[in-house]
């Protein structure tokens, strides 16, 4: 199933995340180094967001489109990036159409011409990284076209943060053969929490592919949310009590095939007066998901939406 641009996009937001790399969390899984100024040119691109003032006590999610510059499909093996201090997330998310010429930033994330938007890469954290399992990688197609959404808050009083990212993948050669890997990514629109109160967001998904194997697993929610879970069938398979850095399972040495549906789950406690819903301010929404990658992934990613 593919998630329409409508729910994907959150109008303005596709399903925000506060956690790193290939897997929401600040654990970082990979045991190599990033690409550095040694590492081949010829296997690896950046993405480099342009500089954007963010004003004292402001919350902005924007995006920057862009096209990877690359004329043959290349399998990324690892994915690394830094950003500025103040931010929330960045995520990467692939299109199928150029929505808006390259370099351009807007608030608008997804846009009406983006198709299905898809999400490729995440962090949350200044500096990041994370590797796929061995001969394993993520496709990304010539001249790909993509956006960066960025979420900053800037808590300070009175001192603007100046927010930008760069974003590098290195991959394997033109042609090189590879196990080609997606996301798994679960998302809930139908959270309420009623004012000073508590609430429990759950969702089954019974589309987990036959033998995808699962190399890493966690969980996304906002302030609100006390603890999350993820079982296969009634087996735990992941829980946190951190909704900021929730952590990740690393199955990259031995993947974990579901063998009943993948069901998630967000407990929550309101410190509000008034109804906390669905929605992606950090200030004032919540959000509940589980975020896997697996492989082999043929088809792309696949998304199951809960209601």
């Amino acid at each position: 199933m593919r998630l329409a641009t409508g729910l994907f996009a959150f109008s303005s937001l596709v399903l925000v995340a506060c956690g790193g790399g290939w897997m929401i969390g600040d654990d970082v899984v990979a045991d190599d180094e990033p690409p550095g100024p040694d590492a081949d040119p010829g296997r690896q691109f950046q993405i480099v967001t342009p500089d954007i003032e963010i004003q004292p006590g402001e919350e902005v999610t924007y995006c920057y489109y862009t096209t990877v510059d690359i004329d043959e499909a290349v399998g990324v093996k690892k994915w690394s990036s830094t950003m500025a201090a103040g931010s929330h997330h960045l995520i990467v998310y692939f299109t199928d159409n150029e929505v808006y010429p390259d370099g351009t930033v807007t608030e608008d994330c997804g846009g009406s011409g983006a198709g299905i938007p898809y999400w490729t890469y995440s962090a949350g954290t200044p500096e990041y990284e994370n590797a796929m399992p061995d001969g394993v990688g993520m496709t990304v197609g010539a001249r790909q076209h993509l956006y960066v959404q960025l979420h900053y808050l800037n808590t300070s009083p009175s001192t603007p943060i100046t927010a930008n990212a760069v974003i590098t993948a290195e991959h394997y050669a033109p042609g090189e053969e590879y196990i080609p890997a997606a996301a798994f990514i679960t998302y809930h629109t139908g959270i309420s929490i009623p004012p000073n109160g508590t609430a429990t967001a759950t969702g089954t998904c019974t589309n987990v592919p036959a033998g995808a194997n699962f190399f890493t697993l966690s969980t996304h929610a906002h302030r609100r949310a006390i603890h999350t879970e993820v079982h296969d069938g009634a087996a735990m398979v992941f829980e946190s009590d951190d909704w900021e850095h929730p952590g990740a399972t690393d199955w990259r040495t031995s993947p974990y095939q579901f063998s009943g549906s993948l069901v998630y789950s967000c407990d929550y406690q309101n410190d509000l007066d008034q109804t906390v819903t669905t929605g992606d301010s950090a200030a004032t929404d919540e959000m509940c998901m589980a975020v896997g990658y697996f492989y082999p992934a043929p088809g792309g990613p696949e998304f199951c939406i809960s209601f």
